[in-house]
């Protein structure tokens, strides 16, 4: 009676943790009526929507950081709400931001990820979009750095929705993940799948993803990839019903115009339908077949857009390699900035290294996710050799988990799960580590976003589990939810506190500086904060400080990075705001080296050029010392030859101090930079006066004719 009492009891909790066959239309049928339990889906679906909306809701208070200026504030398509969908679906994703910059794009084959774009668009609409022909007015007036006003409260209200906006999409992917855990891949076991979806939706390193309006492109991947995945299972229960299929297609499709990552879904949806649906090879395959068709029209618009993007403008007449050559040679300049290309000064060998022992950083990462940063751009890591430690570690845990991918996939198939999460781990890190493809930067939080699922369903696998090594049933339980209710907490304050720091750049760098102190762009951005904070210190002691600050701060970075260009540009104004005009001008002349097309720096030099006309006249001019007068205008002239005011008040000093040709001189070329200005041509017409016709330059003589 014992033993069967006994045997009872871990019926009653096997049965508990992993209900039998029989219950699968729990999982396939989530409408089906059931008593309120933790298994029913609308429960689970209530859980993980609330978590998601508790840890992220205080982005509400938000405004915009990182890349949120160059893909939603300042990209002209966006700002032109439902009129710039044709060019967010027909440009590039950057194309905004380089035609702003005065430049062509610097990615090789560009990016295109066109559907959340589309999203910040739409949202434009109805917050106020900007017409066609006033954007690129209102771009260069508002958007900027230190905005006041009613422009940059509306930026903020904006951004505010933006990250509500963001947090809905969350939840939605947090419900559309646990249906396709339990319909798929625990689909005995909505237990596990319950703390699966905790599990990654509670998991810090996803603070960027939600936090960074940016990345809705990465929520959006992961979205409609699991849509795929759940429609595609649905059709294969149900043959007749192609409405299944069509849908699943087009969630491809939307997966691709999101993100690039649903390629793997070329090998994880056979492989689910080898695993889940006990298919042979052949007929997964097979059944995936559709779905290729959707790859090829994808990679078609792909080497489209990057034919546009290398602006080939007649490919009919061109092999295939010389369009590949074309396309590679579109980011042959960025692939020696070493912001783009962070590798650019390591050796070969180092390269592969700091690869390697990068890839490790994600598992840490996700085993412990602390601290986190939103930048790890040269120099954040420095790079590795083949004689680090480190490195050879990663490759021993990276080979073991791949072999333990093919065991559990191909040798010991009842642990399928494994298999599967491990595949889907894997085929997204290949896709960010940098082994296979160029991603143009070290590594990113954002980036192992879709990988951690795989990692959450093998962690869900082993809590789960464990329970059944605790007795009786009560106490596995209760074990259970003391674990999960630990790690939500420890998650929660990890997640709602870095949330606050992603408010702005402001808040973001001075936070990630601590952990990311050589990090060039870091460095870069901190001082750039500092300055726009200097324009709001009244106090001069406090105001010289950060100037001074963001001066060394950007002095740290060029000497990490000698081609900086932008710490060249900001260390100018911060020397031209504490008046330090000849080394602001050495920076600027370091930028035009540089980069001599970059769209501010003639406003810039006509600052400094501002500088000395009005500095030569209230230094000299109205104390009636005009040649030293004359000499600072010809100084800002020397910085700024374009400046019709400097040369109108040069030829205002020389006509005081009586020199009169030249003064006709100077106001001859007032009058050609603007040939309206009235106080130029009366000033030469006074100066005229005192000079005989045959001594004056042929100019002056033929307007003195004209008059």
């Amino acid at each position: 009676m014992a033993k069967k009492n006994k045997s009872n009891l871990k019926n009653e909790i096997n049965n508990s943790i992993e209900p039998v066959a029989d219950n699968d239309q729990l999982v396939v049928d989530p409408a089906a009526p059931m008593s309120f339990s933790i298994y029913d889906f609308k429960v689970q679906a209530i859980i993980v929507a609330l978590l998601a909306f508790i840890f992220y809701i205080n982005t509400w208070s938000n405004e915009f950081a990182h890349d949120d200026g160059i893909v939603i504030v300042k990209n002209e398509f966006v700002q032109e709400g439902l009129a710039g969908l044709h060019s967010i679906f027909t440009e590039d994703a950057y194309a905004s931001y380089y035609r702003q910059l005065n430049t062509v794009n610097q990615l090789s084959g560009g990016r295109y990820r066109p559907l959340s774009i589309a999203t910040f668009a739409i949202e434009q609409q109805f917050f106020g979009a900007v017409p066609k022909e006033k954007v690129d007015s209102v771009l260069a007036q508002n958007i900027s750095y230190g905005i006041r006003g009613p422009a940059e409260q509306k930026l903020v209200r904006d951004m505010h929705i933006r990250h509500l906006f963001n947090v809905f999409w969350y939840m939605g992917l947090a419900v559309v993940l646990l249906y396709f855990l339990r319909y798929i891949v625990f689909r005995n076991n909505p237990l596990m799948a319950l703390v699966a979806t905790v599990l990654f939706t509670i998991h810090p390193i996803h603070t960027e993803v939600v936090a960074n309006v940016k990345s809705r492109d990465e929520i959006m991947s992961l979205f409609f990839m699991c849509l795929t995945f759940i429609l595609a299972f649905k059709f294969e229960e149900n043959k007749k019903q192609y409405g299944y299929l069509a849908g699943a297609l087009v969630c491809f499709f939307l997966a691709f115009l999101s993100k690039e990552y649903a390629i793997t879904m070329a090998i994880l949806l056979p492989l689910s339908l080898f695993l889940f649906k006990d298919y042979s090879i052949k007929k997964s395959i097979i059944a995936t077949i559709p779905y290729m068709l959707v790859i090829g029209l994808y990679i078609y618009i792909r080497i489209r857009m990057a034919i546009h993007v290398a602006g080939i403008e007649d490919s009919a007449n061109l092999t295939i390699p010389e369009i590949l050559d074309t396309i590679k040679a579109t980011g042959a300049n960025s692939e020696k900035e070493v912001l783009n290309n962070p590798y650019y000064y390591a050796s070969h060998a180092q390269k592969i290294a700091t690869e390697i022992s990068t890839t490790l950083n994600y598992l840490k990462l996700l085993i412990f996710p602390h601290p986190l940063s939103a930048d790890y751009s040269y120099n954040s890591i420095p790079y590795s050799s083949f004689g680090d430690l480190k490195v050879w570690l990663s490759i021993i845990v990276h080979l073991a988990i791949m072999g333990a991918m093919f065991i559990f996939i191909f040798v010991k198939k009842q642990y399928k799960i494994f298999g599967f999460a491990i595949a889907f781990y894997m085929l997204h890190l290949l896709l960010v580590n940098n082994l296979v493809f160029n991603i143009g930067a070290t590594m990113g939080e954002r980036l192992i976003f879709h990988s951690s699922v795989g990692f959450s369903i093998v962690l869900a696998y082993f809590m789960v589990k464990g329970m059944d090594y605790i007795k009786p049933l009560a106490n596995a339980q209760t074990a259970l939810a003391s674990v999960l209710g630990i790690i939500i907490f420890l998650c929660g304050f990890k997640t709602i506190t870095r949330n606050a720091d992603w408010k702005n750049d402001k808040t973001l760098f001075f936070q990630d500086i601590k952990t990311v102190p050589n990090s060039v762009l870091v460095n870069g951005n901190v001082a750039a904060a500092m300055i726009t904070m200097s324009d709001l210190e009244k106090n001069d002691s406090v105001r010289s400080k950060l100037l001074h600050g963001s001066i060394g701060l950007l002095g740290k970075a060029i000497e990490i990075h000698p081609g900086f260009v932008a710490g060249f540009l900001n260390r100018g104004i911060a020397y031209y705001k504490l008046g330090q005009m000849d080394s602001a001008k050495l920076c600027l002349d370091s930028v035009k080296a540089n980069y001599p097309n970059y769209p501010s720096l003639k406003n810039l030099y006509t600052l400094l050029g501002n500088y000395y006309t009005k500095s030569g006249w209230d230094k000299y001019g109205q104390f009636g010392k005009y040649p030293e007068a004359i000499k600072e205008f010809q100084i800002g002239i020397s910085i700024d030859s374009t400046n019709a005011e400097l040369w109108y008040n040069l030829g205002g000093a020389y006509f005081s101090n009586k020199q009169y040709k030249d003064a006709v001189d100077a106001w001859n070329m007032t009058l050609k930079l603007n040939p309206q200005h009235m106080q130029a041509r009366q000033g030469m017409g006074a100066a005229m006066g005192f000079l005989q016709p045959q001594s004056m330059p042929p100019a002056a003589v033929a307007n003195q004719q004209k008059k």
